[in-house]
């Protein structure tokens, strides 16, 4: 009679799947859903010559001045404070590829990518250009990070030796990462601006020269906080924070919109997305003076005035561009105009074409300086302050949108007439707005000097275009209120005859999208899927 074996129930089952293998194929998945630009650019950057000398270089400086900082200050190291010293050299370490050498890189690959040609090649597949900006960003922050965390011990250590609070420490290295972050946005906006070997060299300086005053600028602020410390209250550095990360949010997504702009085909609409991103910023920066004005800071308009004058640089150069769009419309475009009633009353404005910048630039300046004059009236009502000499701020904010808003109109025509022979890019406006500029300065004023044998004369009413002396005038607090009415009347009517003389472009029409498009447009879609 046969035995039955007995079973082994000692050795443990083996599982189908182990776990490591789930999160090995999770991680292959999560790897294949990427930005296939931020894989490529990965690869390509930690297997560069550039890469691994500048890390090596930074280990190496890292541990020199971890060992020369800490013997040139023996055997004090024991009994005094000794953070600040090496936490300078540091913060020197890792600035340098943070701030210049990441900033560059990513400038270079994309500039590389056009001047190669594989940026026409990426526009045919299925990449879209925010996807193709996004995979340079992400892969510079990528080697950020890897600098960052190479330190991070360092800085750790340096802590140890007291000095410097624990706070302070991390808003330096909070600064140091948005700053890096900032600065390689601006760098990726720089590379396609121009096409032409001349304007590339142009660029690439005017990159670096950013990329070296950043640097220099903001190695003193942080230099100073290490040595003397934070002199902010905890009220008032929550507030510079928070108002620093939304301002730097807000102007790195009109960077990329615009950089993403460049990238996109003269078929497509590329202005929209930007005057959001316009629109965007503008509320970002009102809403930080607000604030500042509601928290009763001790120096309100230390706030104010640059945010006031950086509203006026940032409007001038995106006005004068908007000014000089083409007016013409691809199929394409016109196919994704909004077809209501109500939606074209609000949302043509953001289409493109010269008319519908004119306008919108015309009333987003009038929504801008209407608020600041409204923050200064708030101002000089308040018992602390100055009170009614901040008038004087309120008068300036609205003779300088009404300037503003004429030379806008006189670049309209200029571009206008050029655009009857030529084809000018956009960047002409801004080329057109400085000339109206100057010409409306120094005209009236070479005229009345001539009329008064070249010696000094007064302000007459007949230097009512010279934009410069009647902004003088104002500030100084002189009575220009019948010029100021003048010149805001004016402007404003200007602006209205010139949207009057081209309905057609102000208020485009809708086409249909033909039955040919849609049927490509859903083989597409179902193509996208089964991939």
């Amino acid at each position: 009679m046969s035995a039955i074996a007995p079973v082994n129930t000692d050795t443990p089952a083996v599982p189908s799947e182990r776990w490591l293998d789930r999160i090995d194929e999770w991680i292959v998945r999560v790897g294949d859903s990427l930005n296939p630009i931020l894989i490529k650019e990965t690869r390509q950057a930690l297997k560069s010559r550039q890469f691994v000398l500048t890390f090596s270089v930074l280990l190496f400086a890292a541990l020199a001045w971890t060992i020369l900082g800490s013997l040139s200050m023996m055997p004090q190291i024991y009994t005094s404070p000794s953070a600040p010293r090496m936490l300078i050299g540091y913060y020197a370490v890792l600035a340098l590829p943070m701030l210049l050498v990441v900033p560059l890189a990513a400038y270079r690959s994309l500039e590389g990518e056009i001047d190669d040609g594989t940026l026409e090649l990426l526009s045919i597949t299925t990449l879209s250009p925010w996807q193709i900006v996004l995979g340079k960003l992400a892969s510079a922050m990528l080697q950020m990070a890897l600098y960052f965390v190479a330190l991070v011990p360092c800085v750790a250590y340096a802590y140890t030796l007291r000095g410097v609070d624990l706070p302070t420490t991390l808003l330096i290295l909070g600064t140091l990462v948005v700053a890096g972050i900032l600065l390689t946005i601006v760098a990726l906006f720089f590379a396609p601006l121009t096409k032409t070997r001349t304007g590339r060299i142009s660029t690439l300086l005017a990159t670096m020269s950013v990329l070296i005053a950043a640097e220099w600028g903001l190695a003193i602020l942080m230099i100073g906080m290490i040595l003397y410390g934070n002199p902010l209250s905890g009220e008032q550095l929550f507030f510079v924070v928070a108002s620093v990360l939304v301002a730097s949010i807000s102007s790195g997504h009109l960077l990329l919109t615009a950089t993403a702009a460049q990238l996109t085909p003269e078929s497509e609409n590329r202005s929209t997305h930007i005057r959001l991103a316009l629109l965007i910023l503008t509320a970002v920066i009102l809403g930080i003076g607000a604030m500042g004005i509601r928290m009763s800071l001790e120096y309100p308009l230390a706030l104010i005035l640059p945010g006031s004058l950086t509203l006026v640089i940032l409007w001038a150069t995106c006005g004068g561009m908007m000014a000089a769009e083409s007016p013409a419309m691809t199929p394409r475009i016109r196919r994704e105009l909004p077809s209501s009633f109500a939606a074209r009353c609000c949302l043509t404005w953001l289409t493109p074409g010269p008319a519908t910048g004119l306008a919108f630039a015309t009333v987003s300046i009038l929504v801008v300086a209407g608020f600041l004059a409204f923050g200064f009236e708030y101002l000089s009502r308040l018992p602390y302050f100055w009170g009614p000499q901040v008038l004087v701020f309120r008068d300036l904010a609205i003779i300088t949108a009404a300037y503003l808003i004429g030379m806008l109109v006189a670049v309209r025509w200029i571009i206008a007439v050029i655009r009857r022979t030529n084809n000018p890019r956009v960047e002409l406006g801004i080329a057109a707005l400085v000339v109206v500029g100057v010409v409306g300065a120094l005209v009236p004023y070479a005229i009345g000097l001539h009329m008064n044998d070249y010696r000094p004369y007064s302000y007459t009413f007949w230097q009512v275009t010279n934009w410069a002396w009647t902004i003088q005038m104002v500030s100084q607090g002189n009575d220009m209120g019948v010029v100021i009415s003048l010149i805001a009347t004016v402007s404003i009517i200007a602006a209205l005859l010139t949207l009057l003389a081209s309905p057609e472009l102000v208020m485009p029409r809708r086409i249909a999208t033909p039955d040919r498009v849609i049927e490509e447009m859903s083989d597409s879609f179902e193509y996208e899927n089964r991939e």
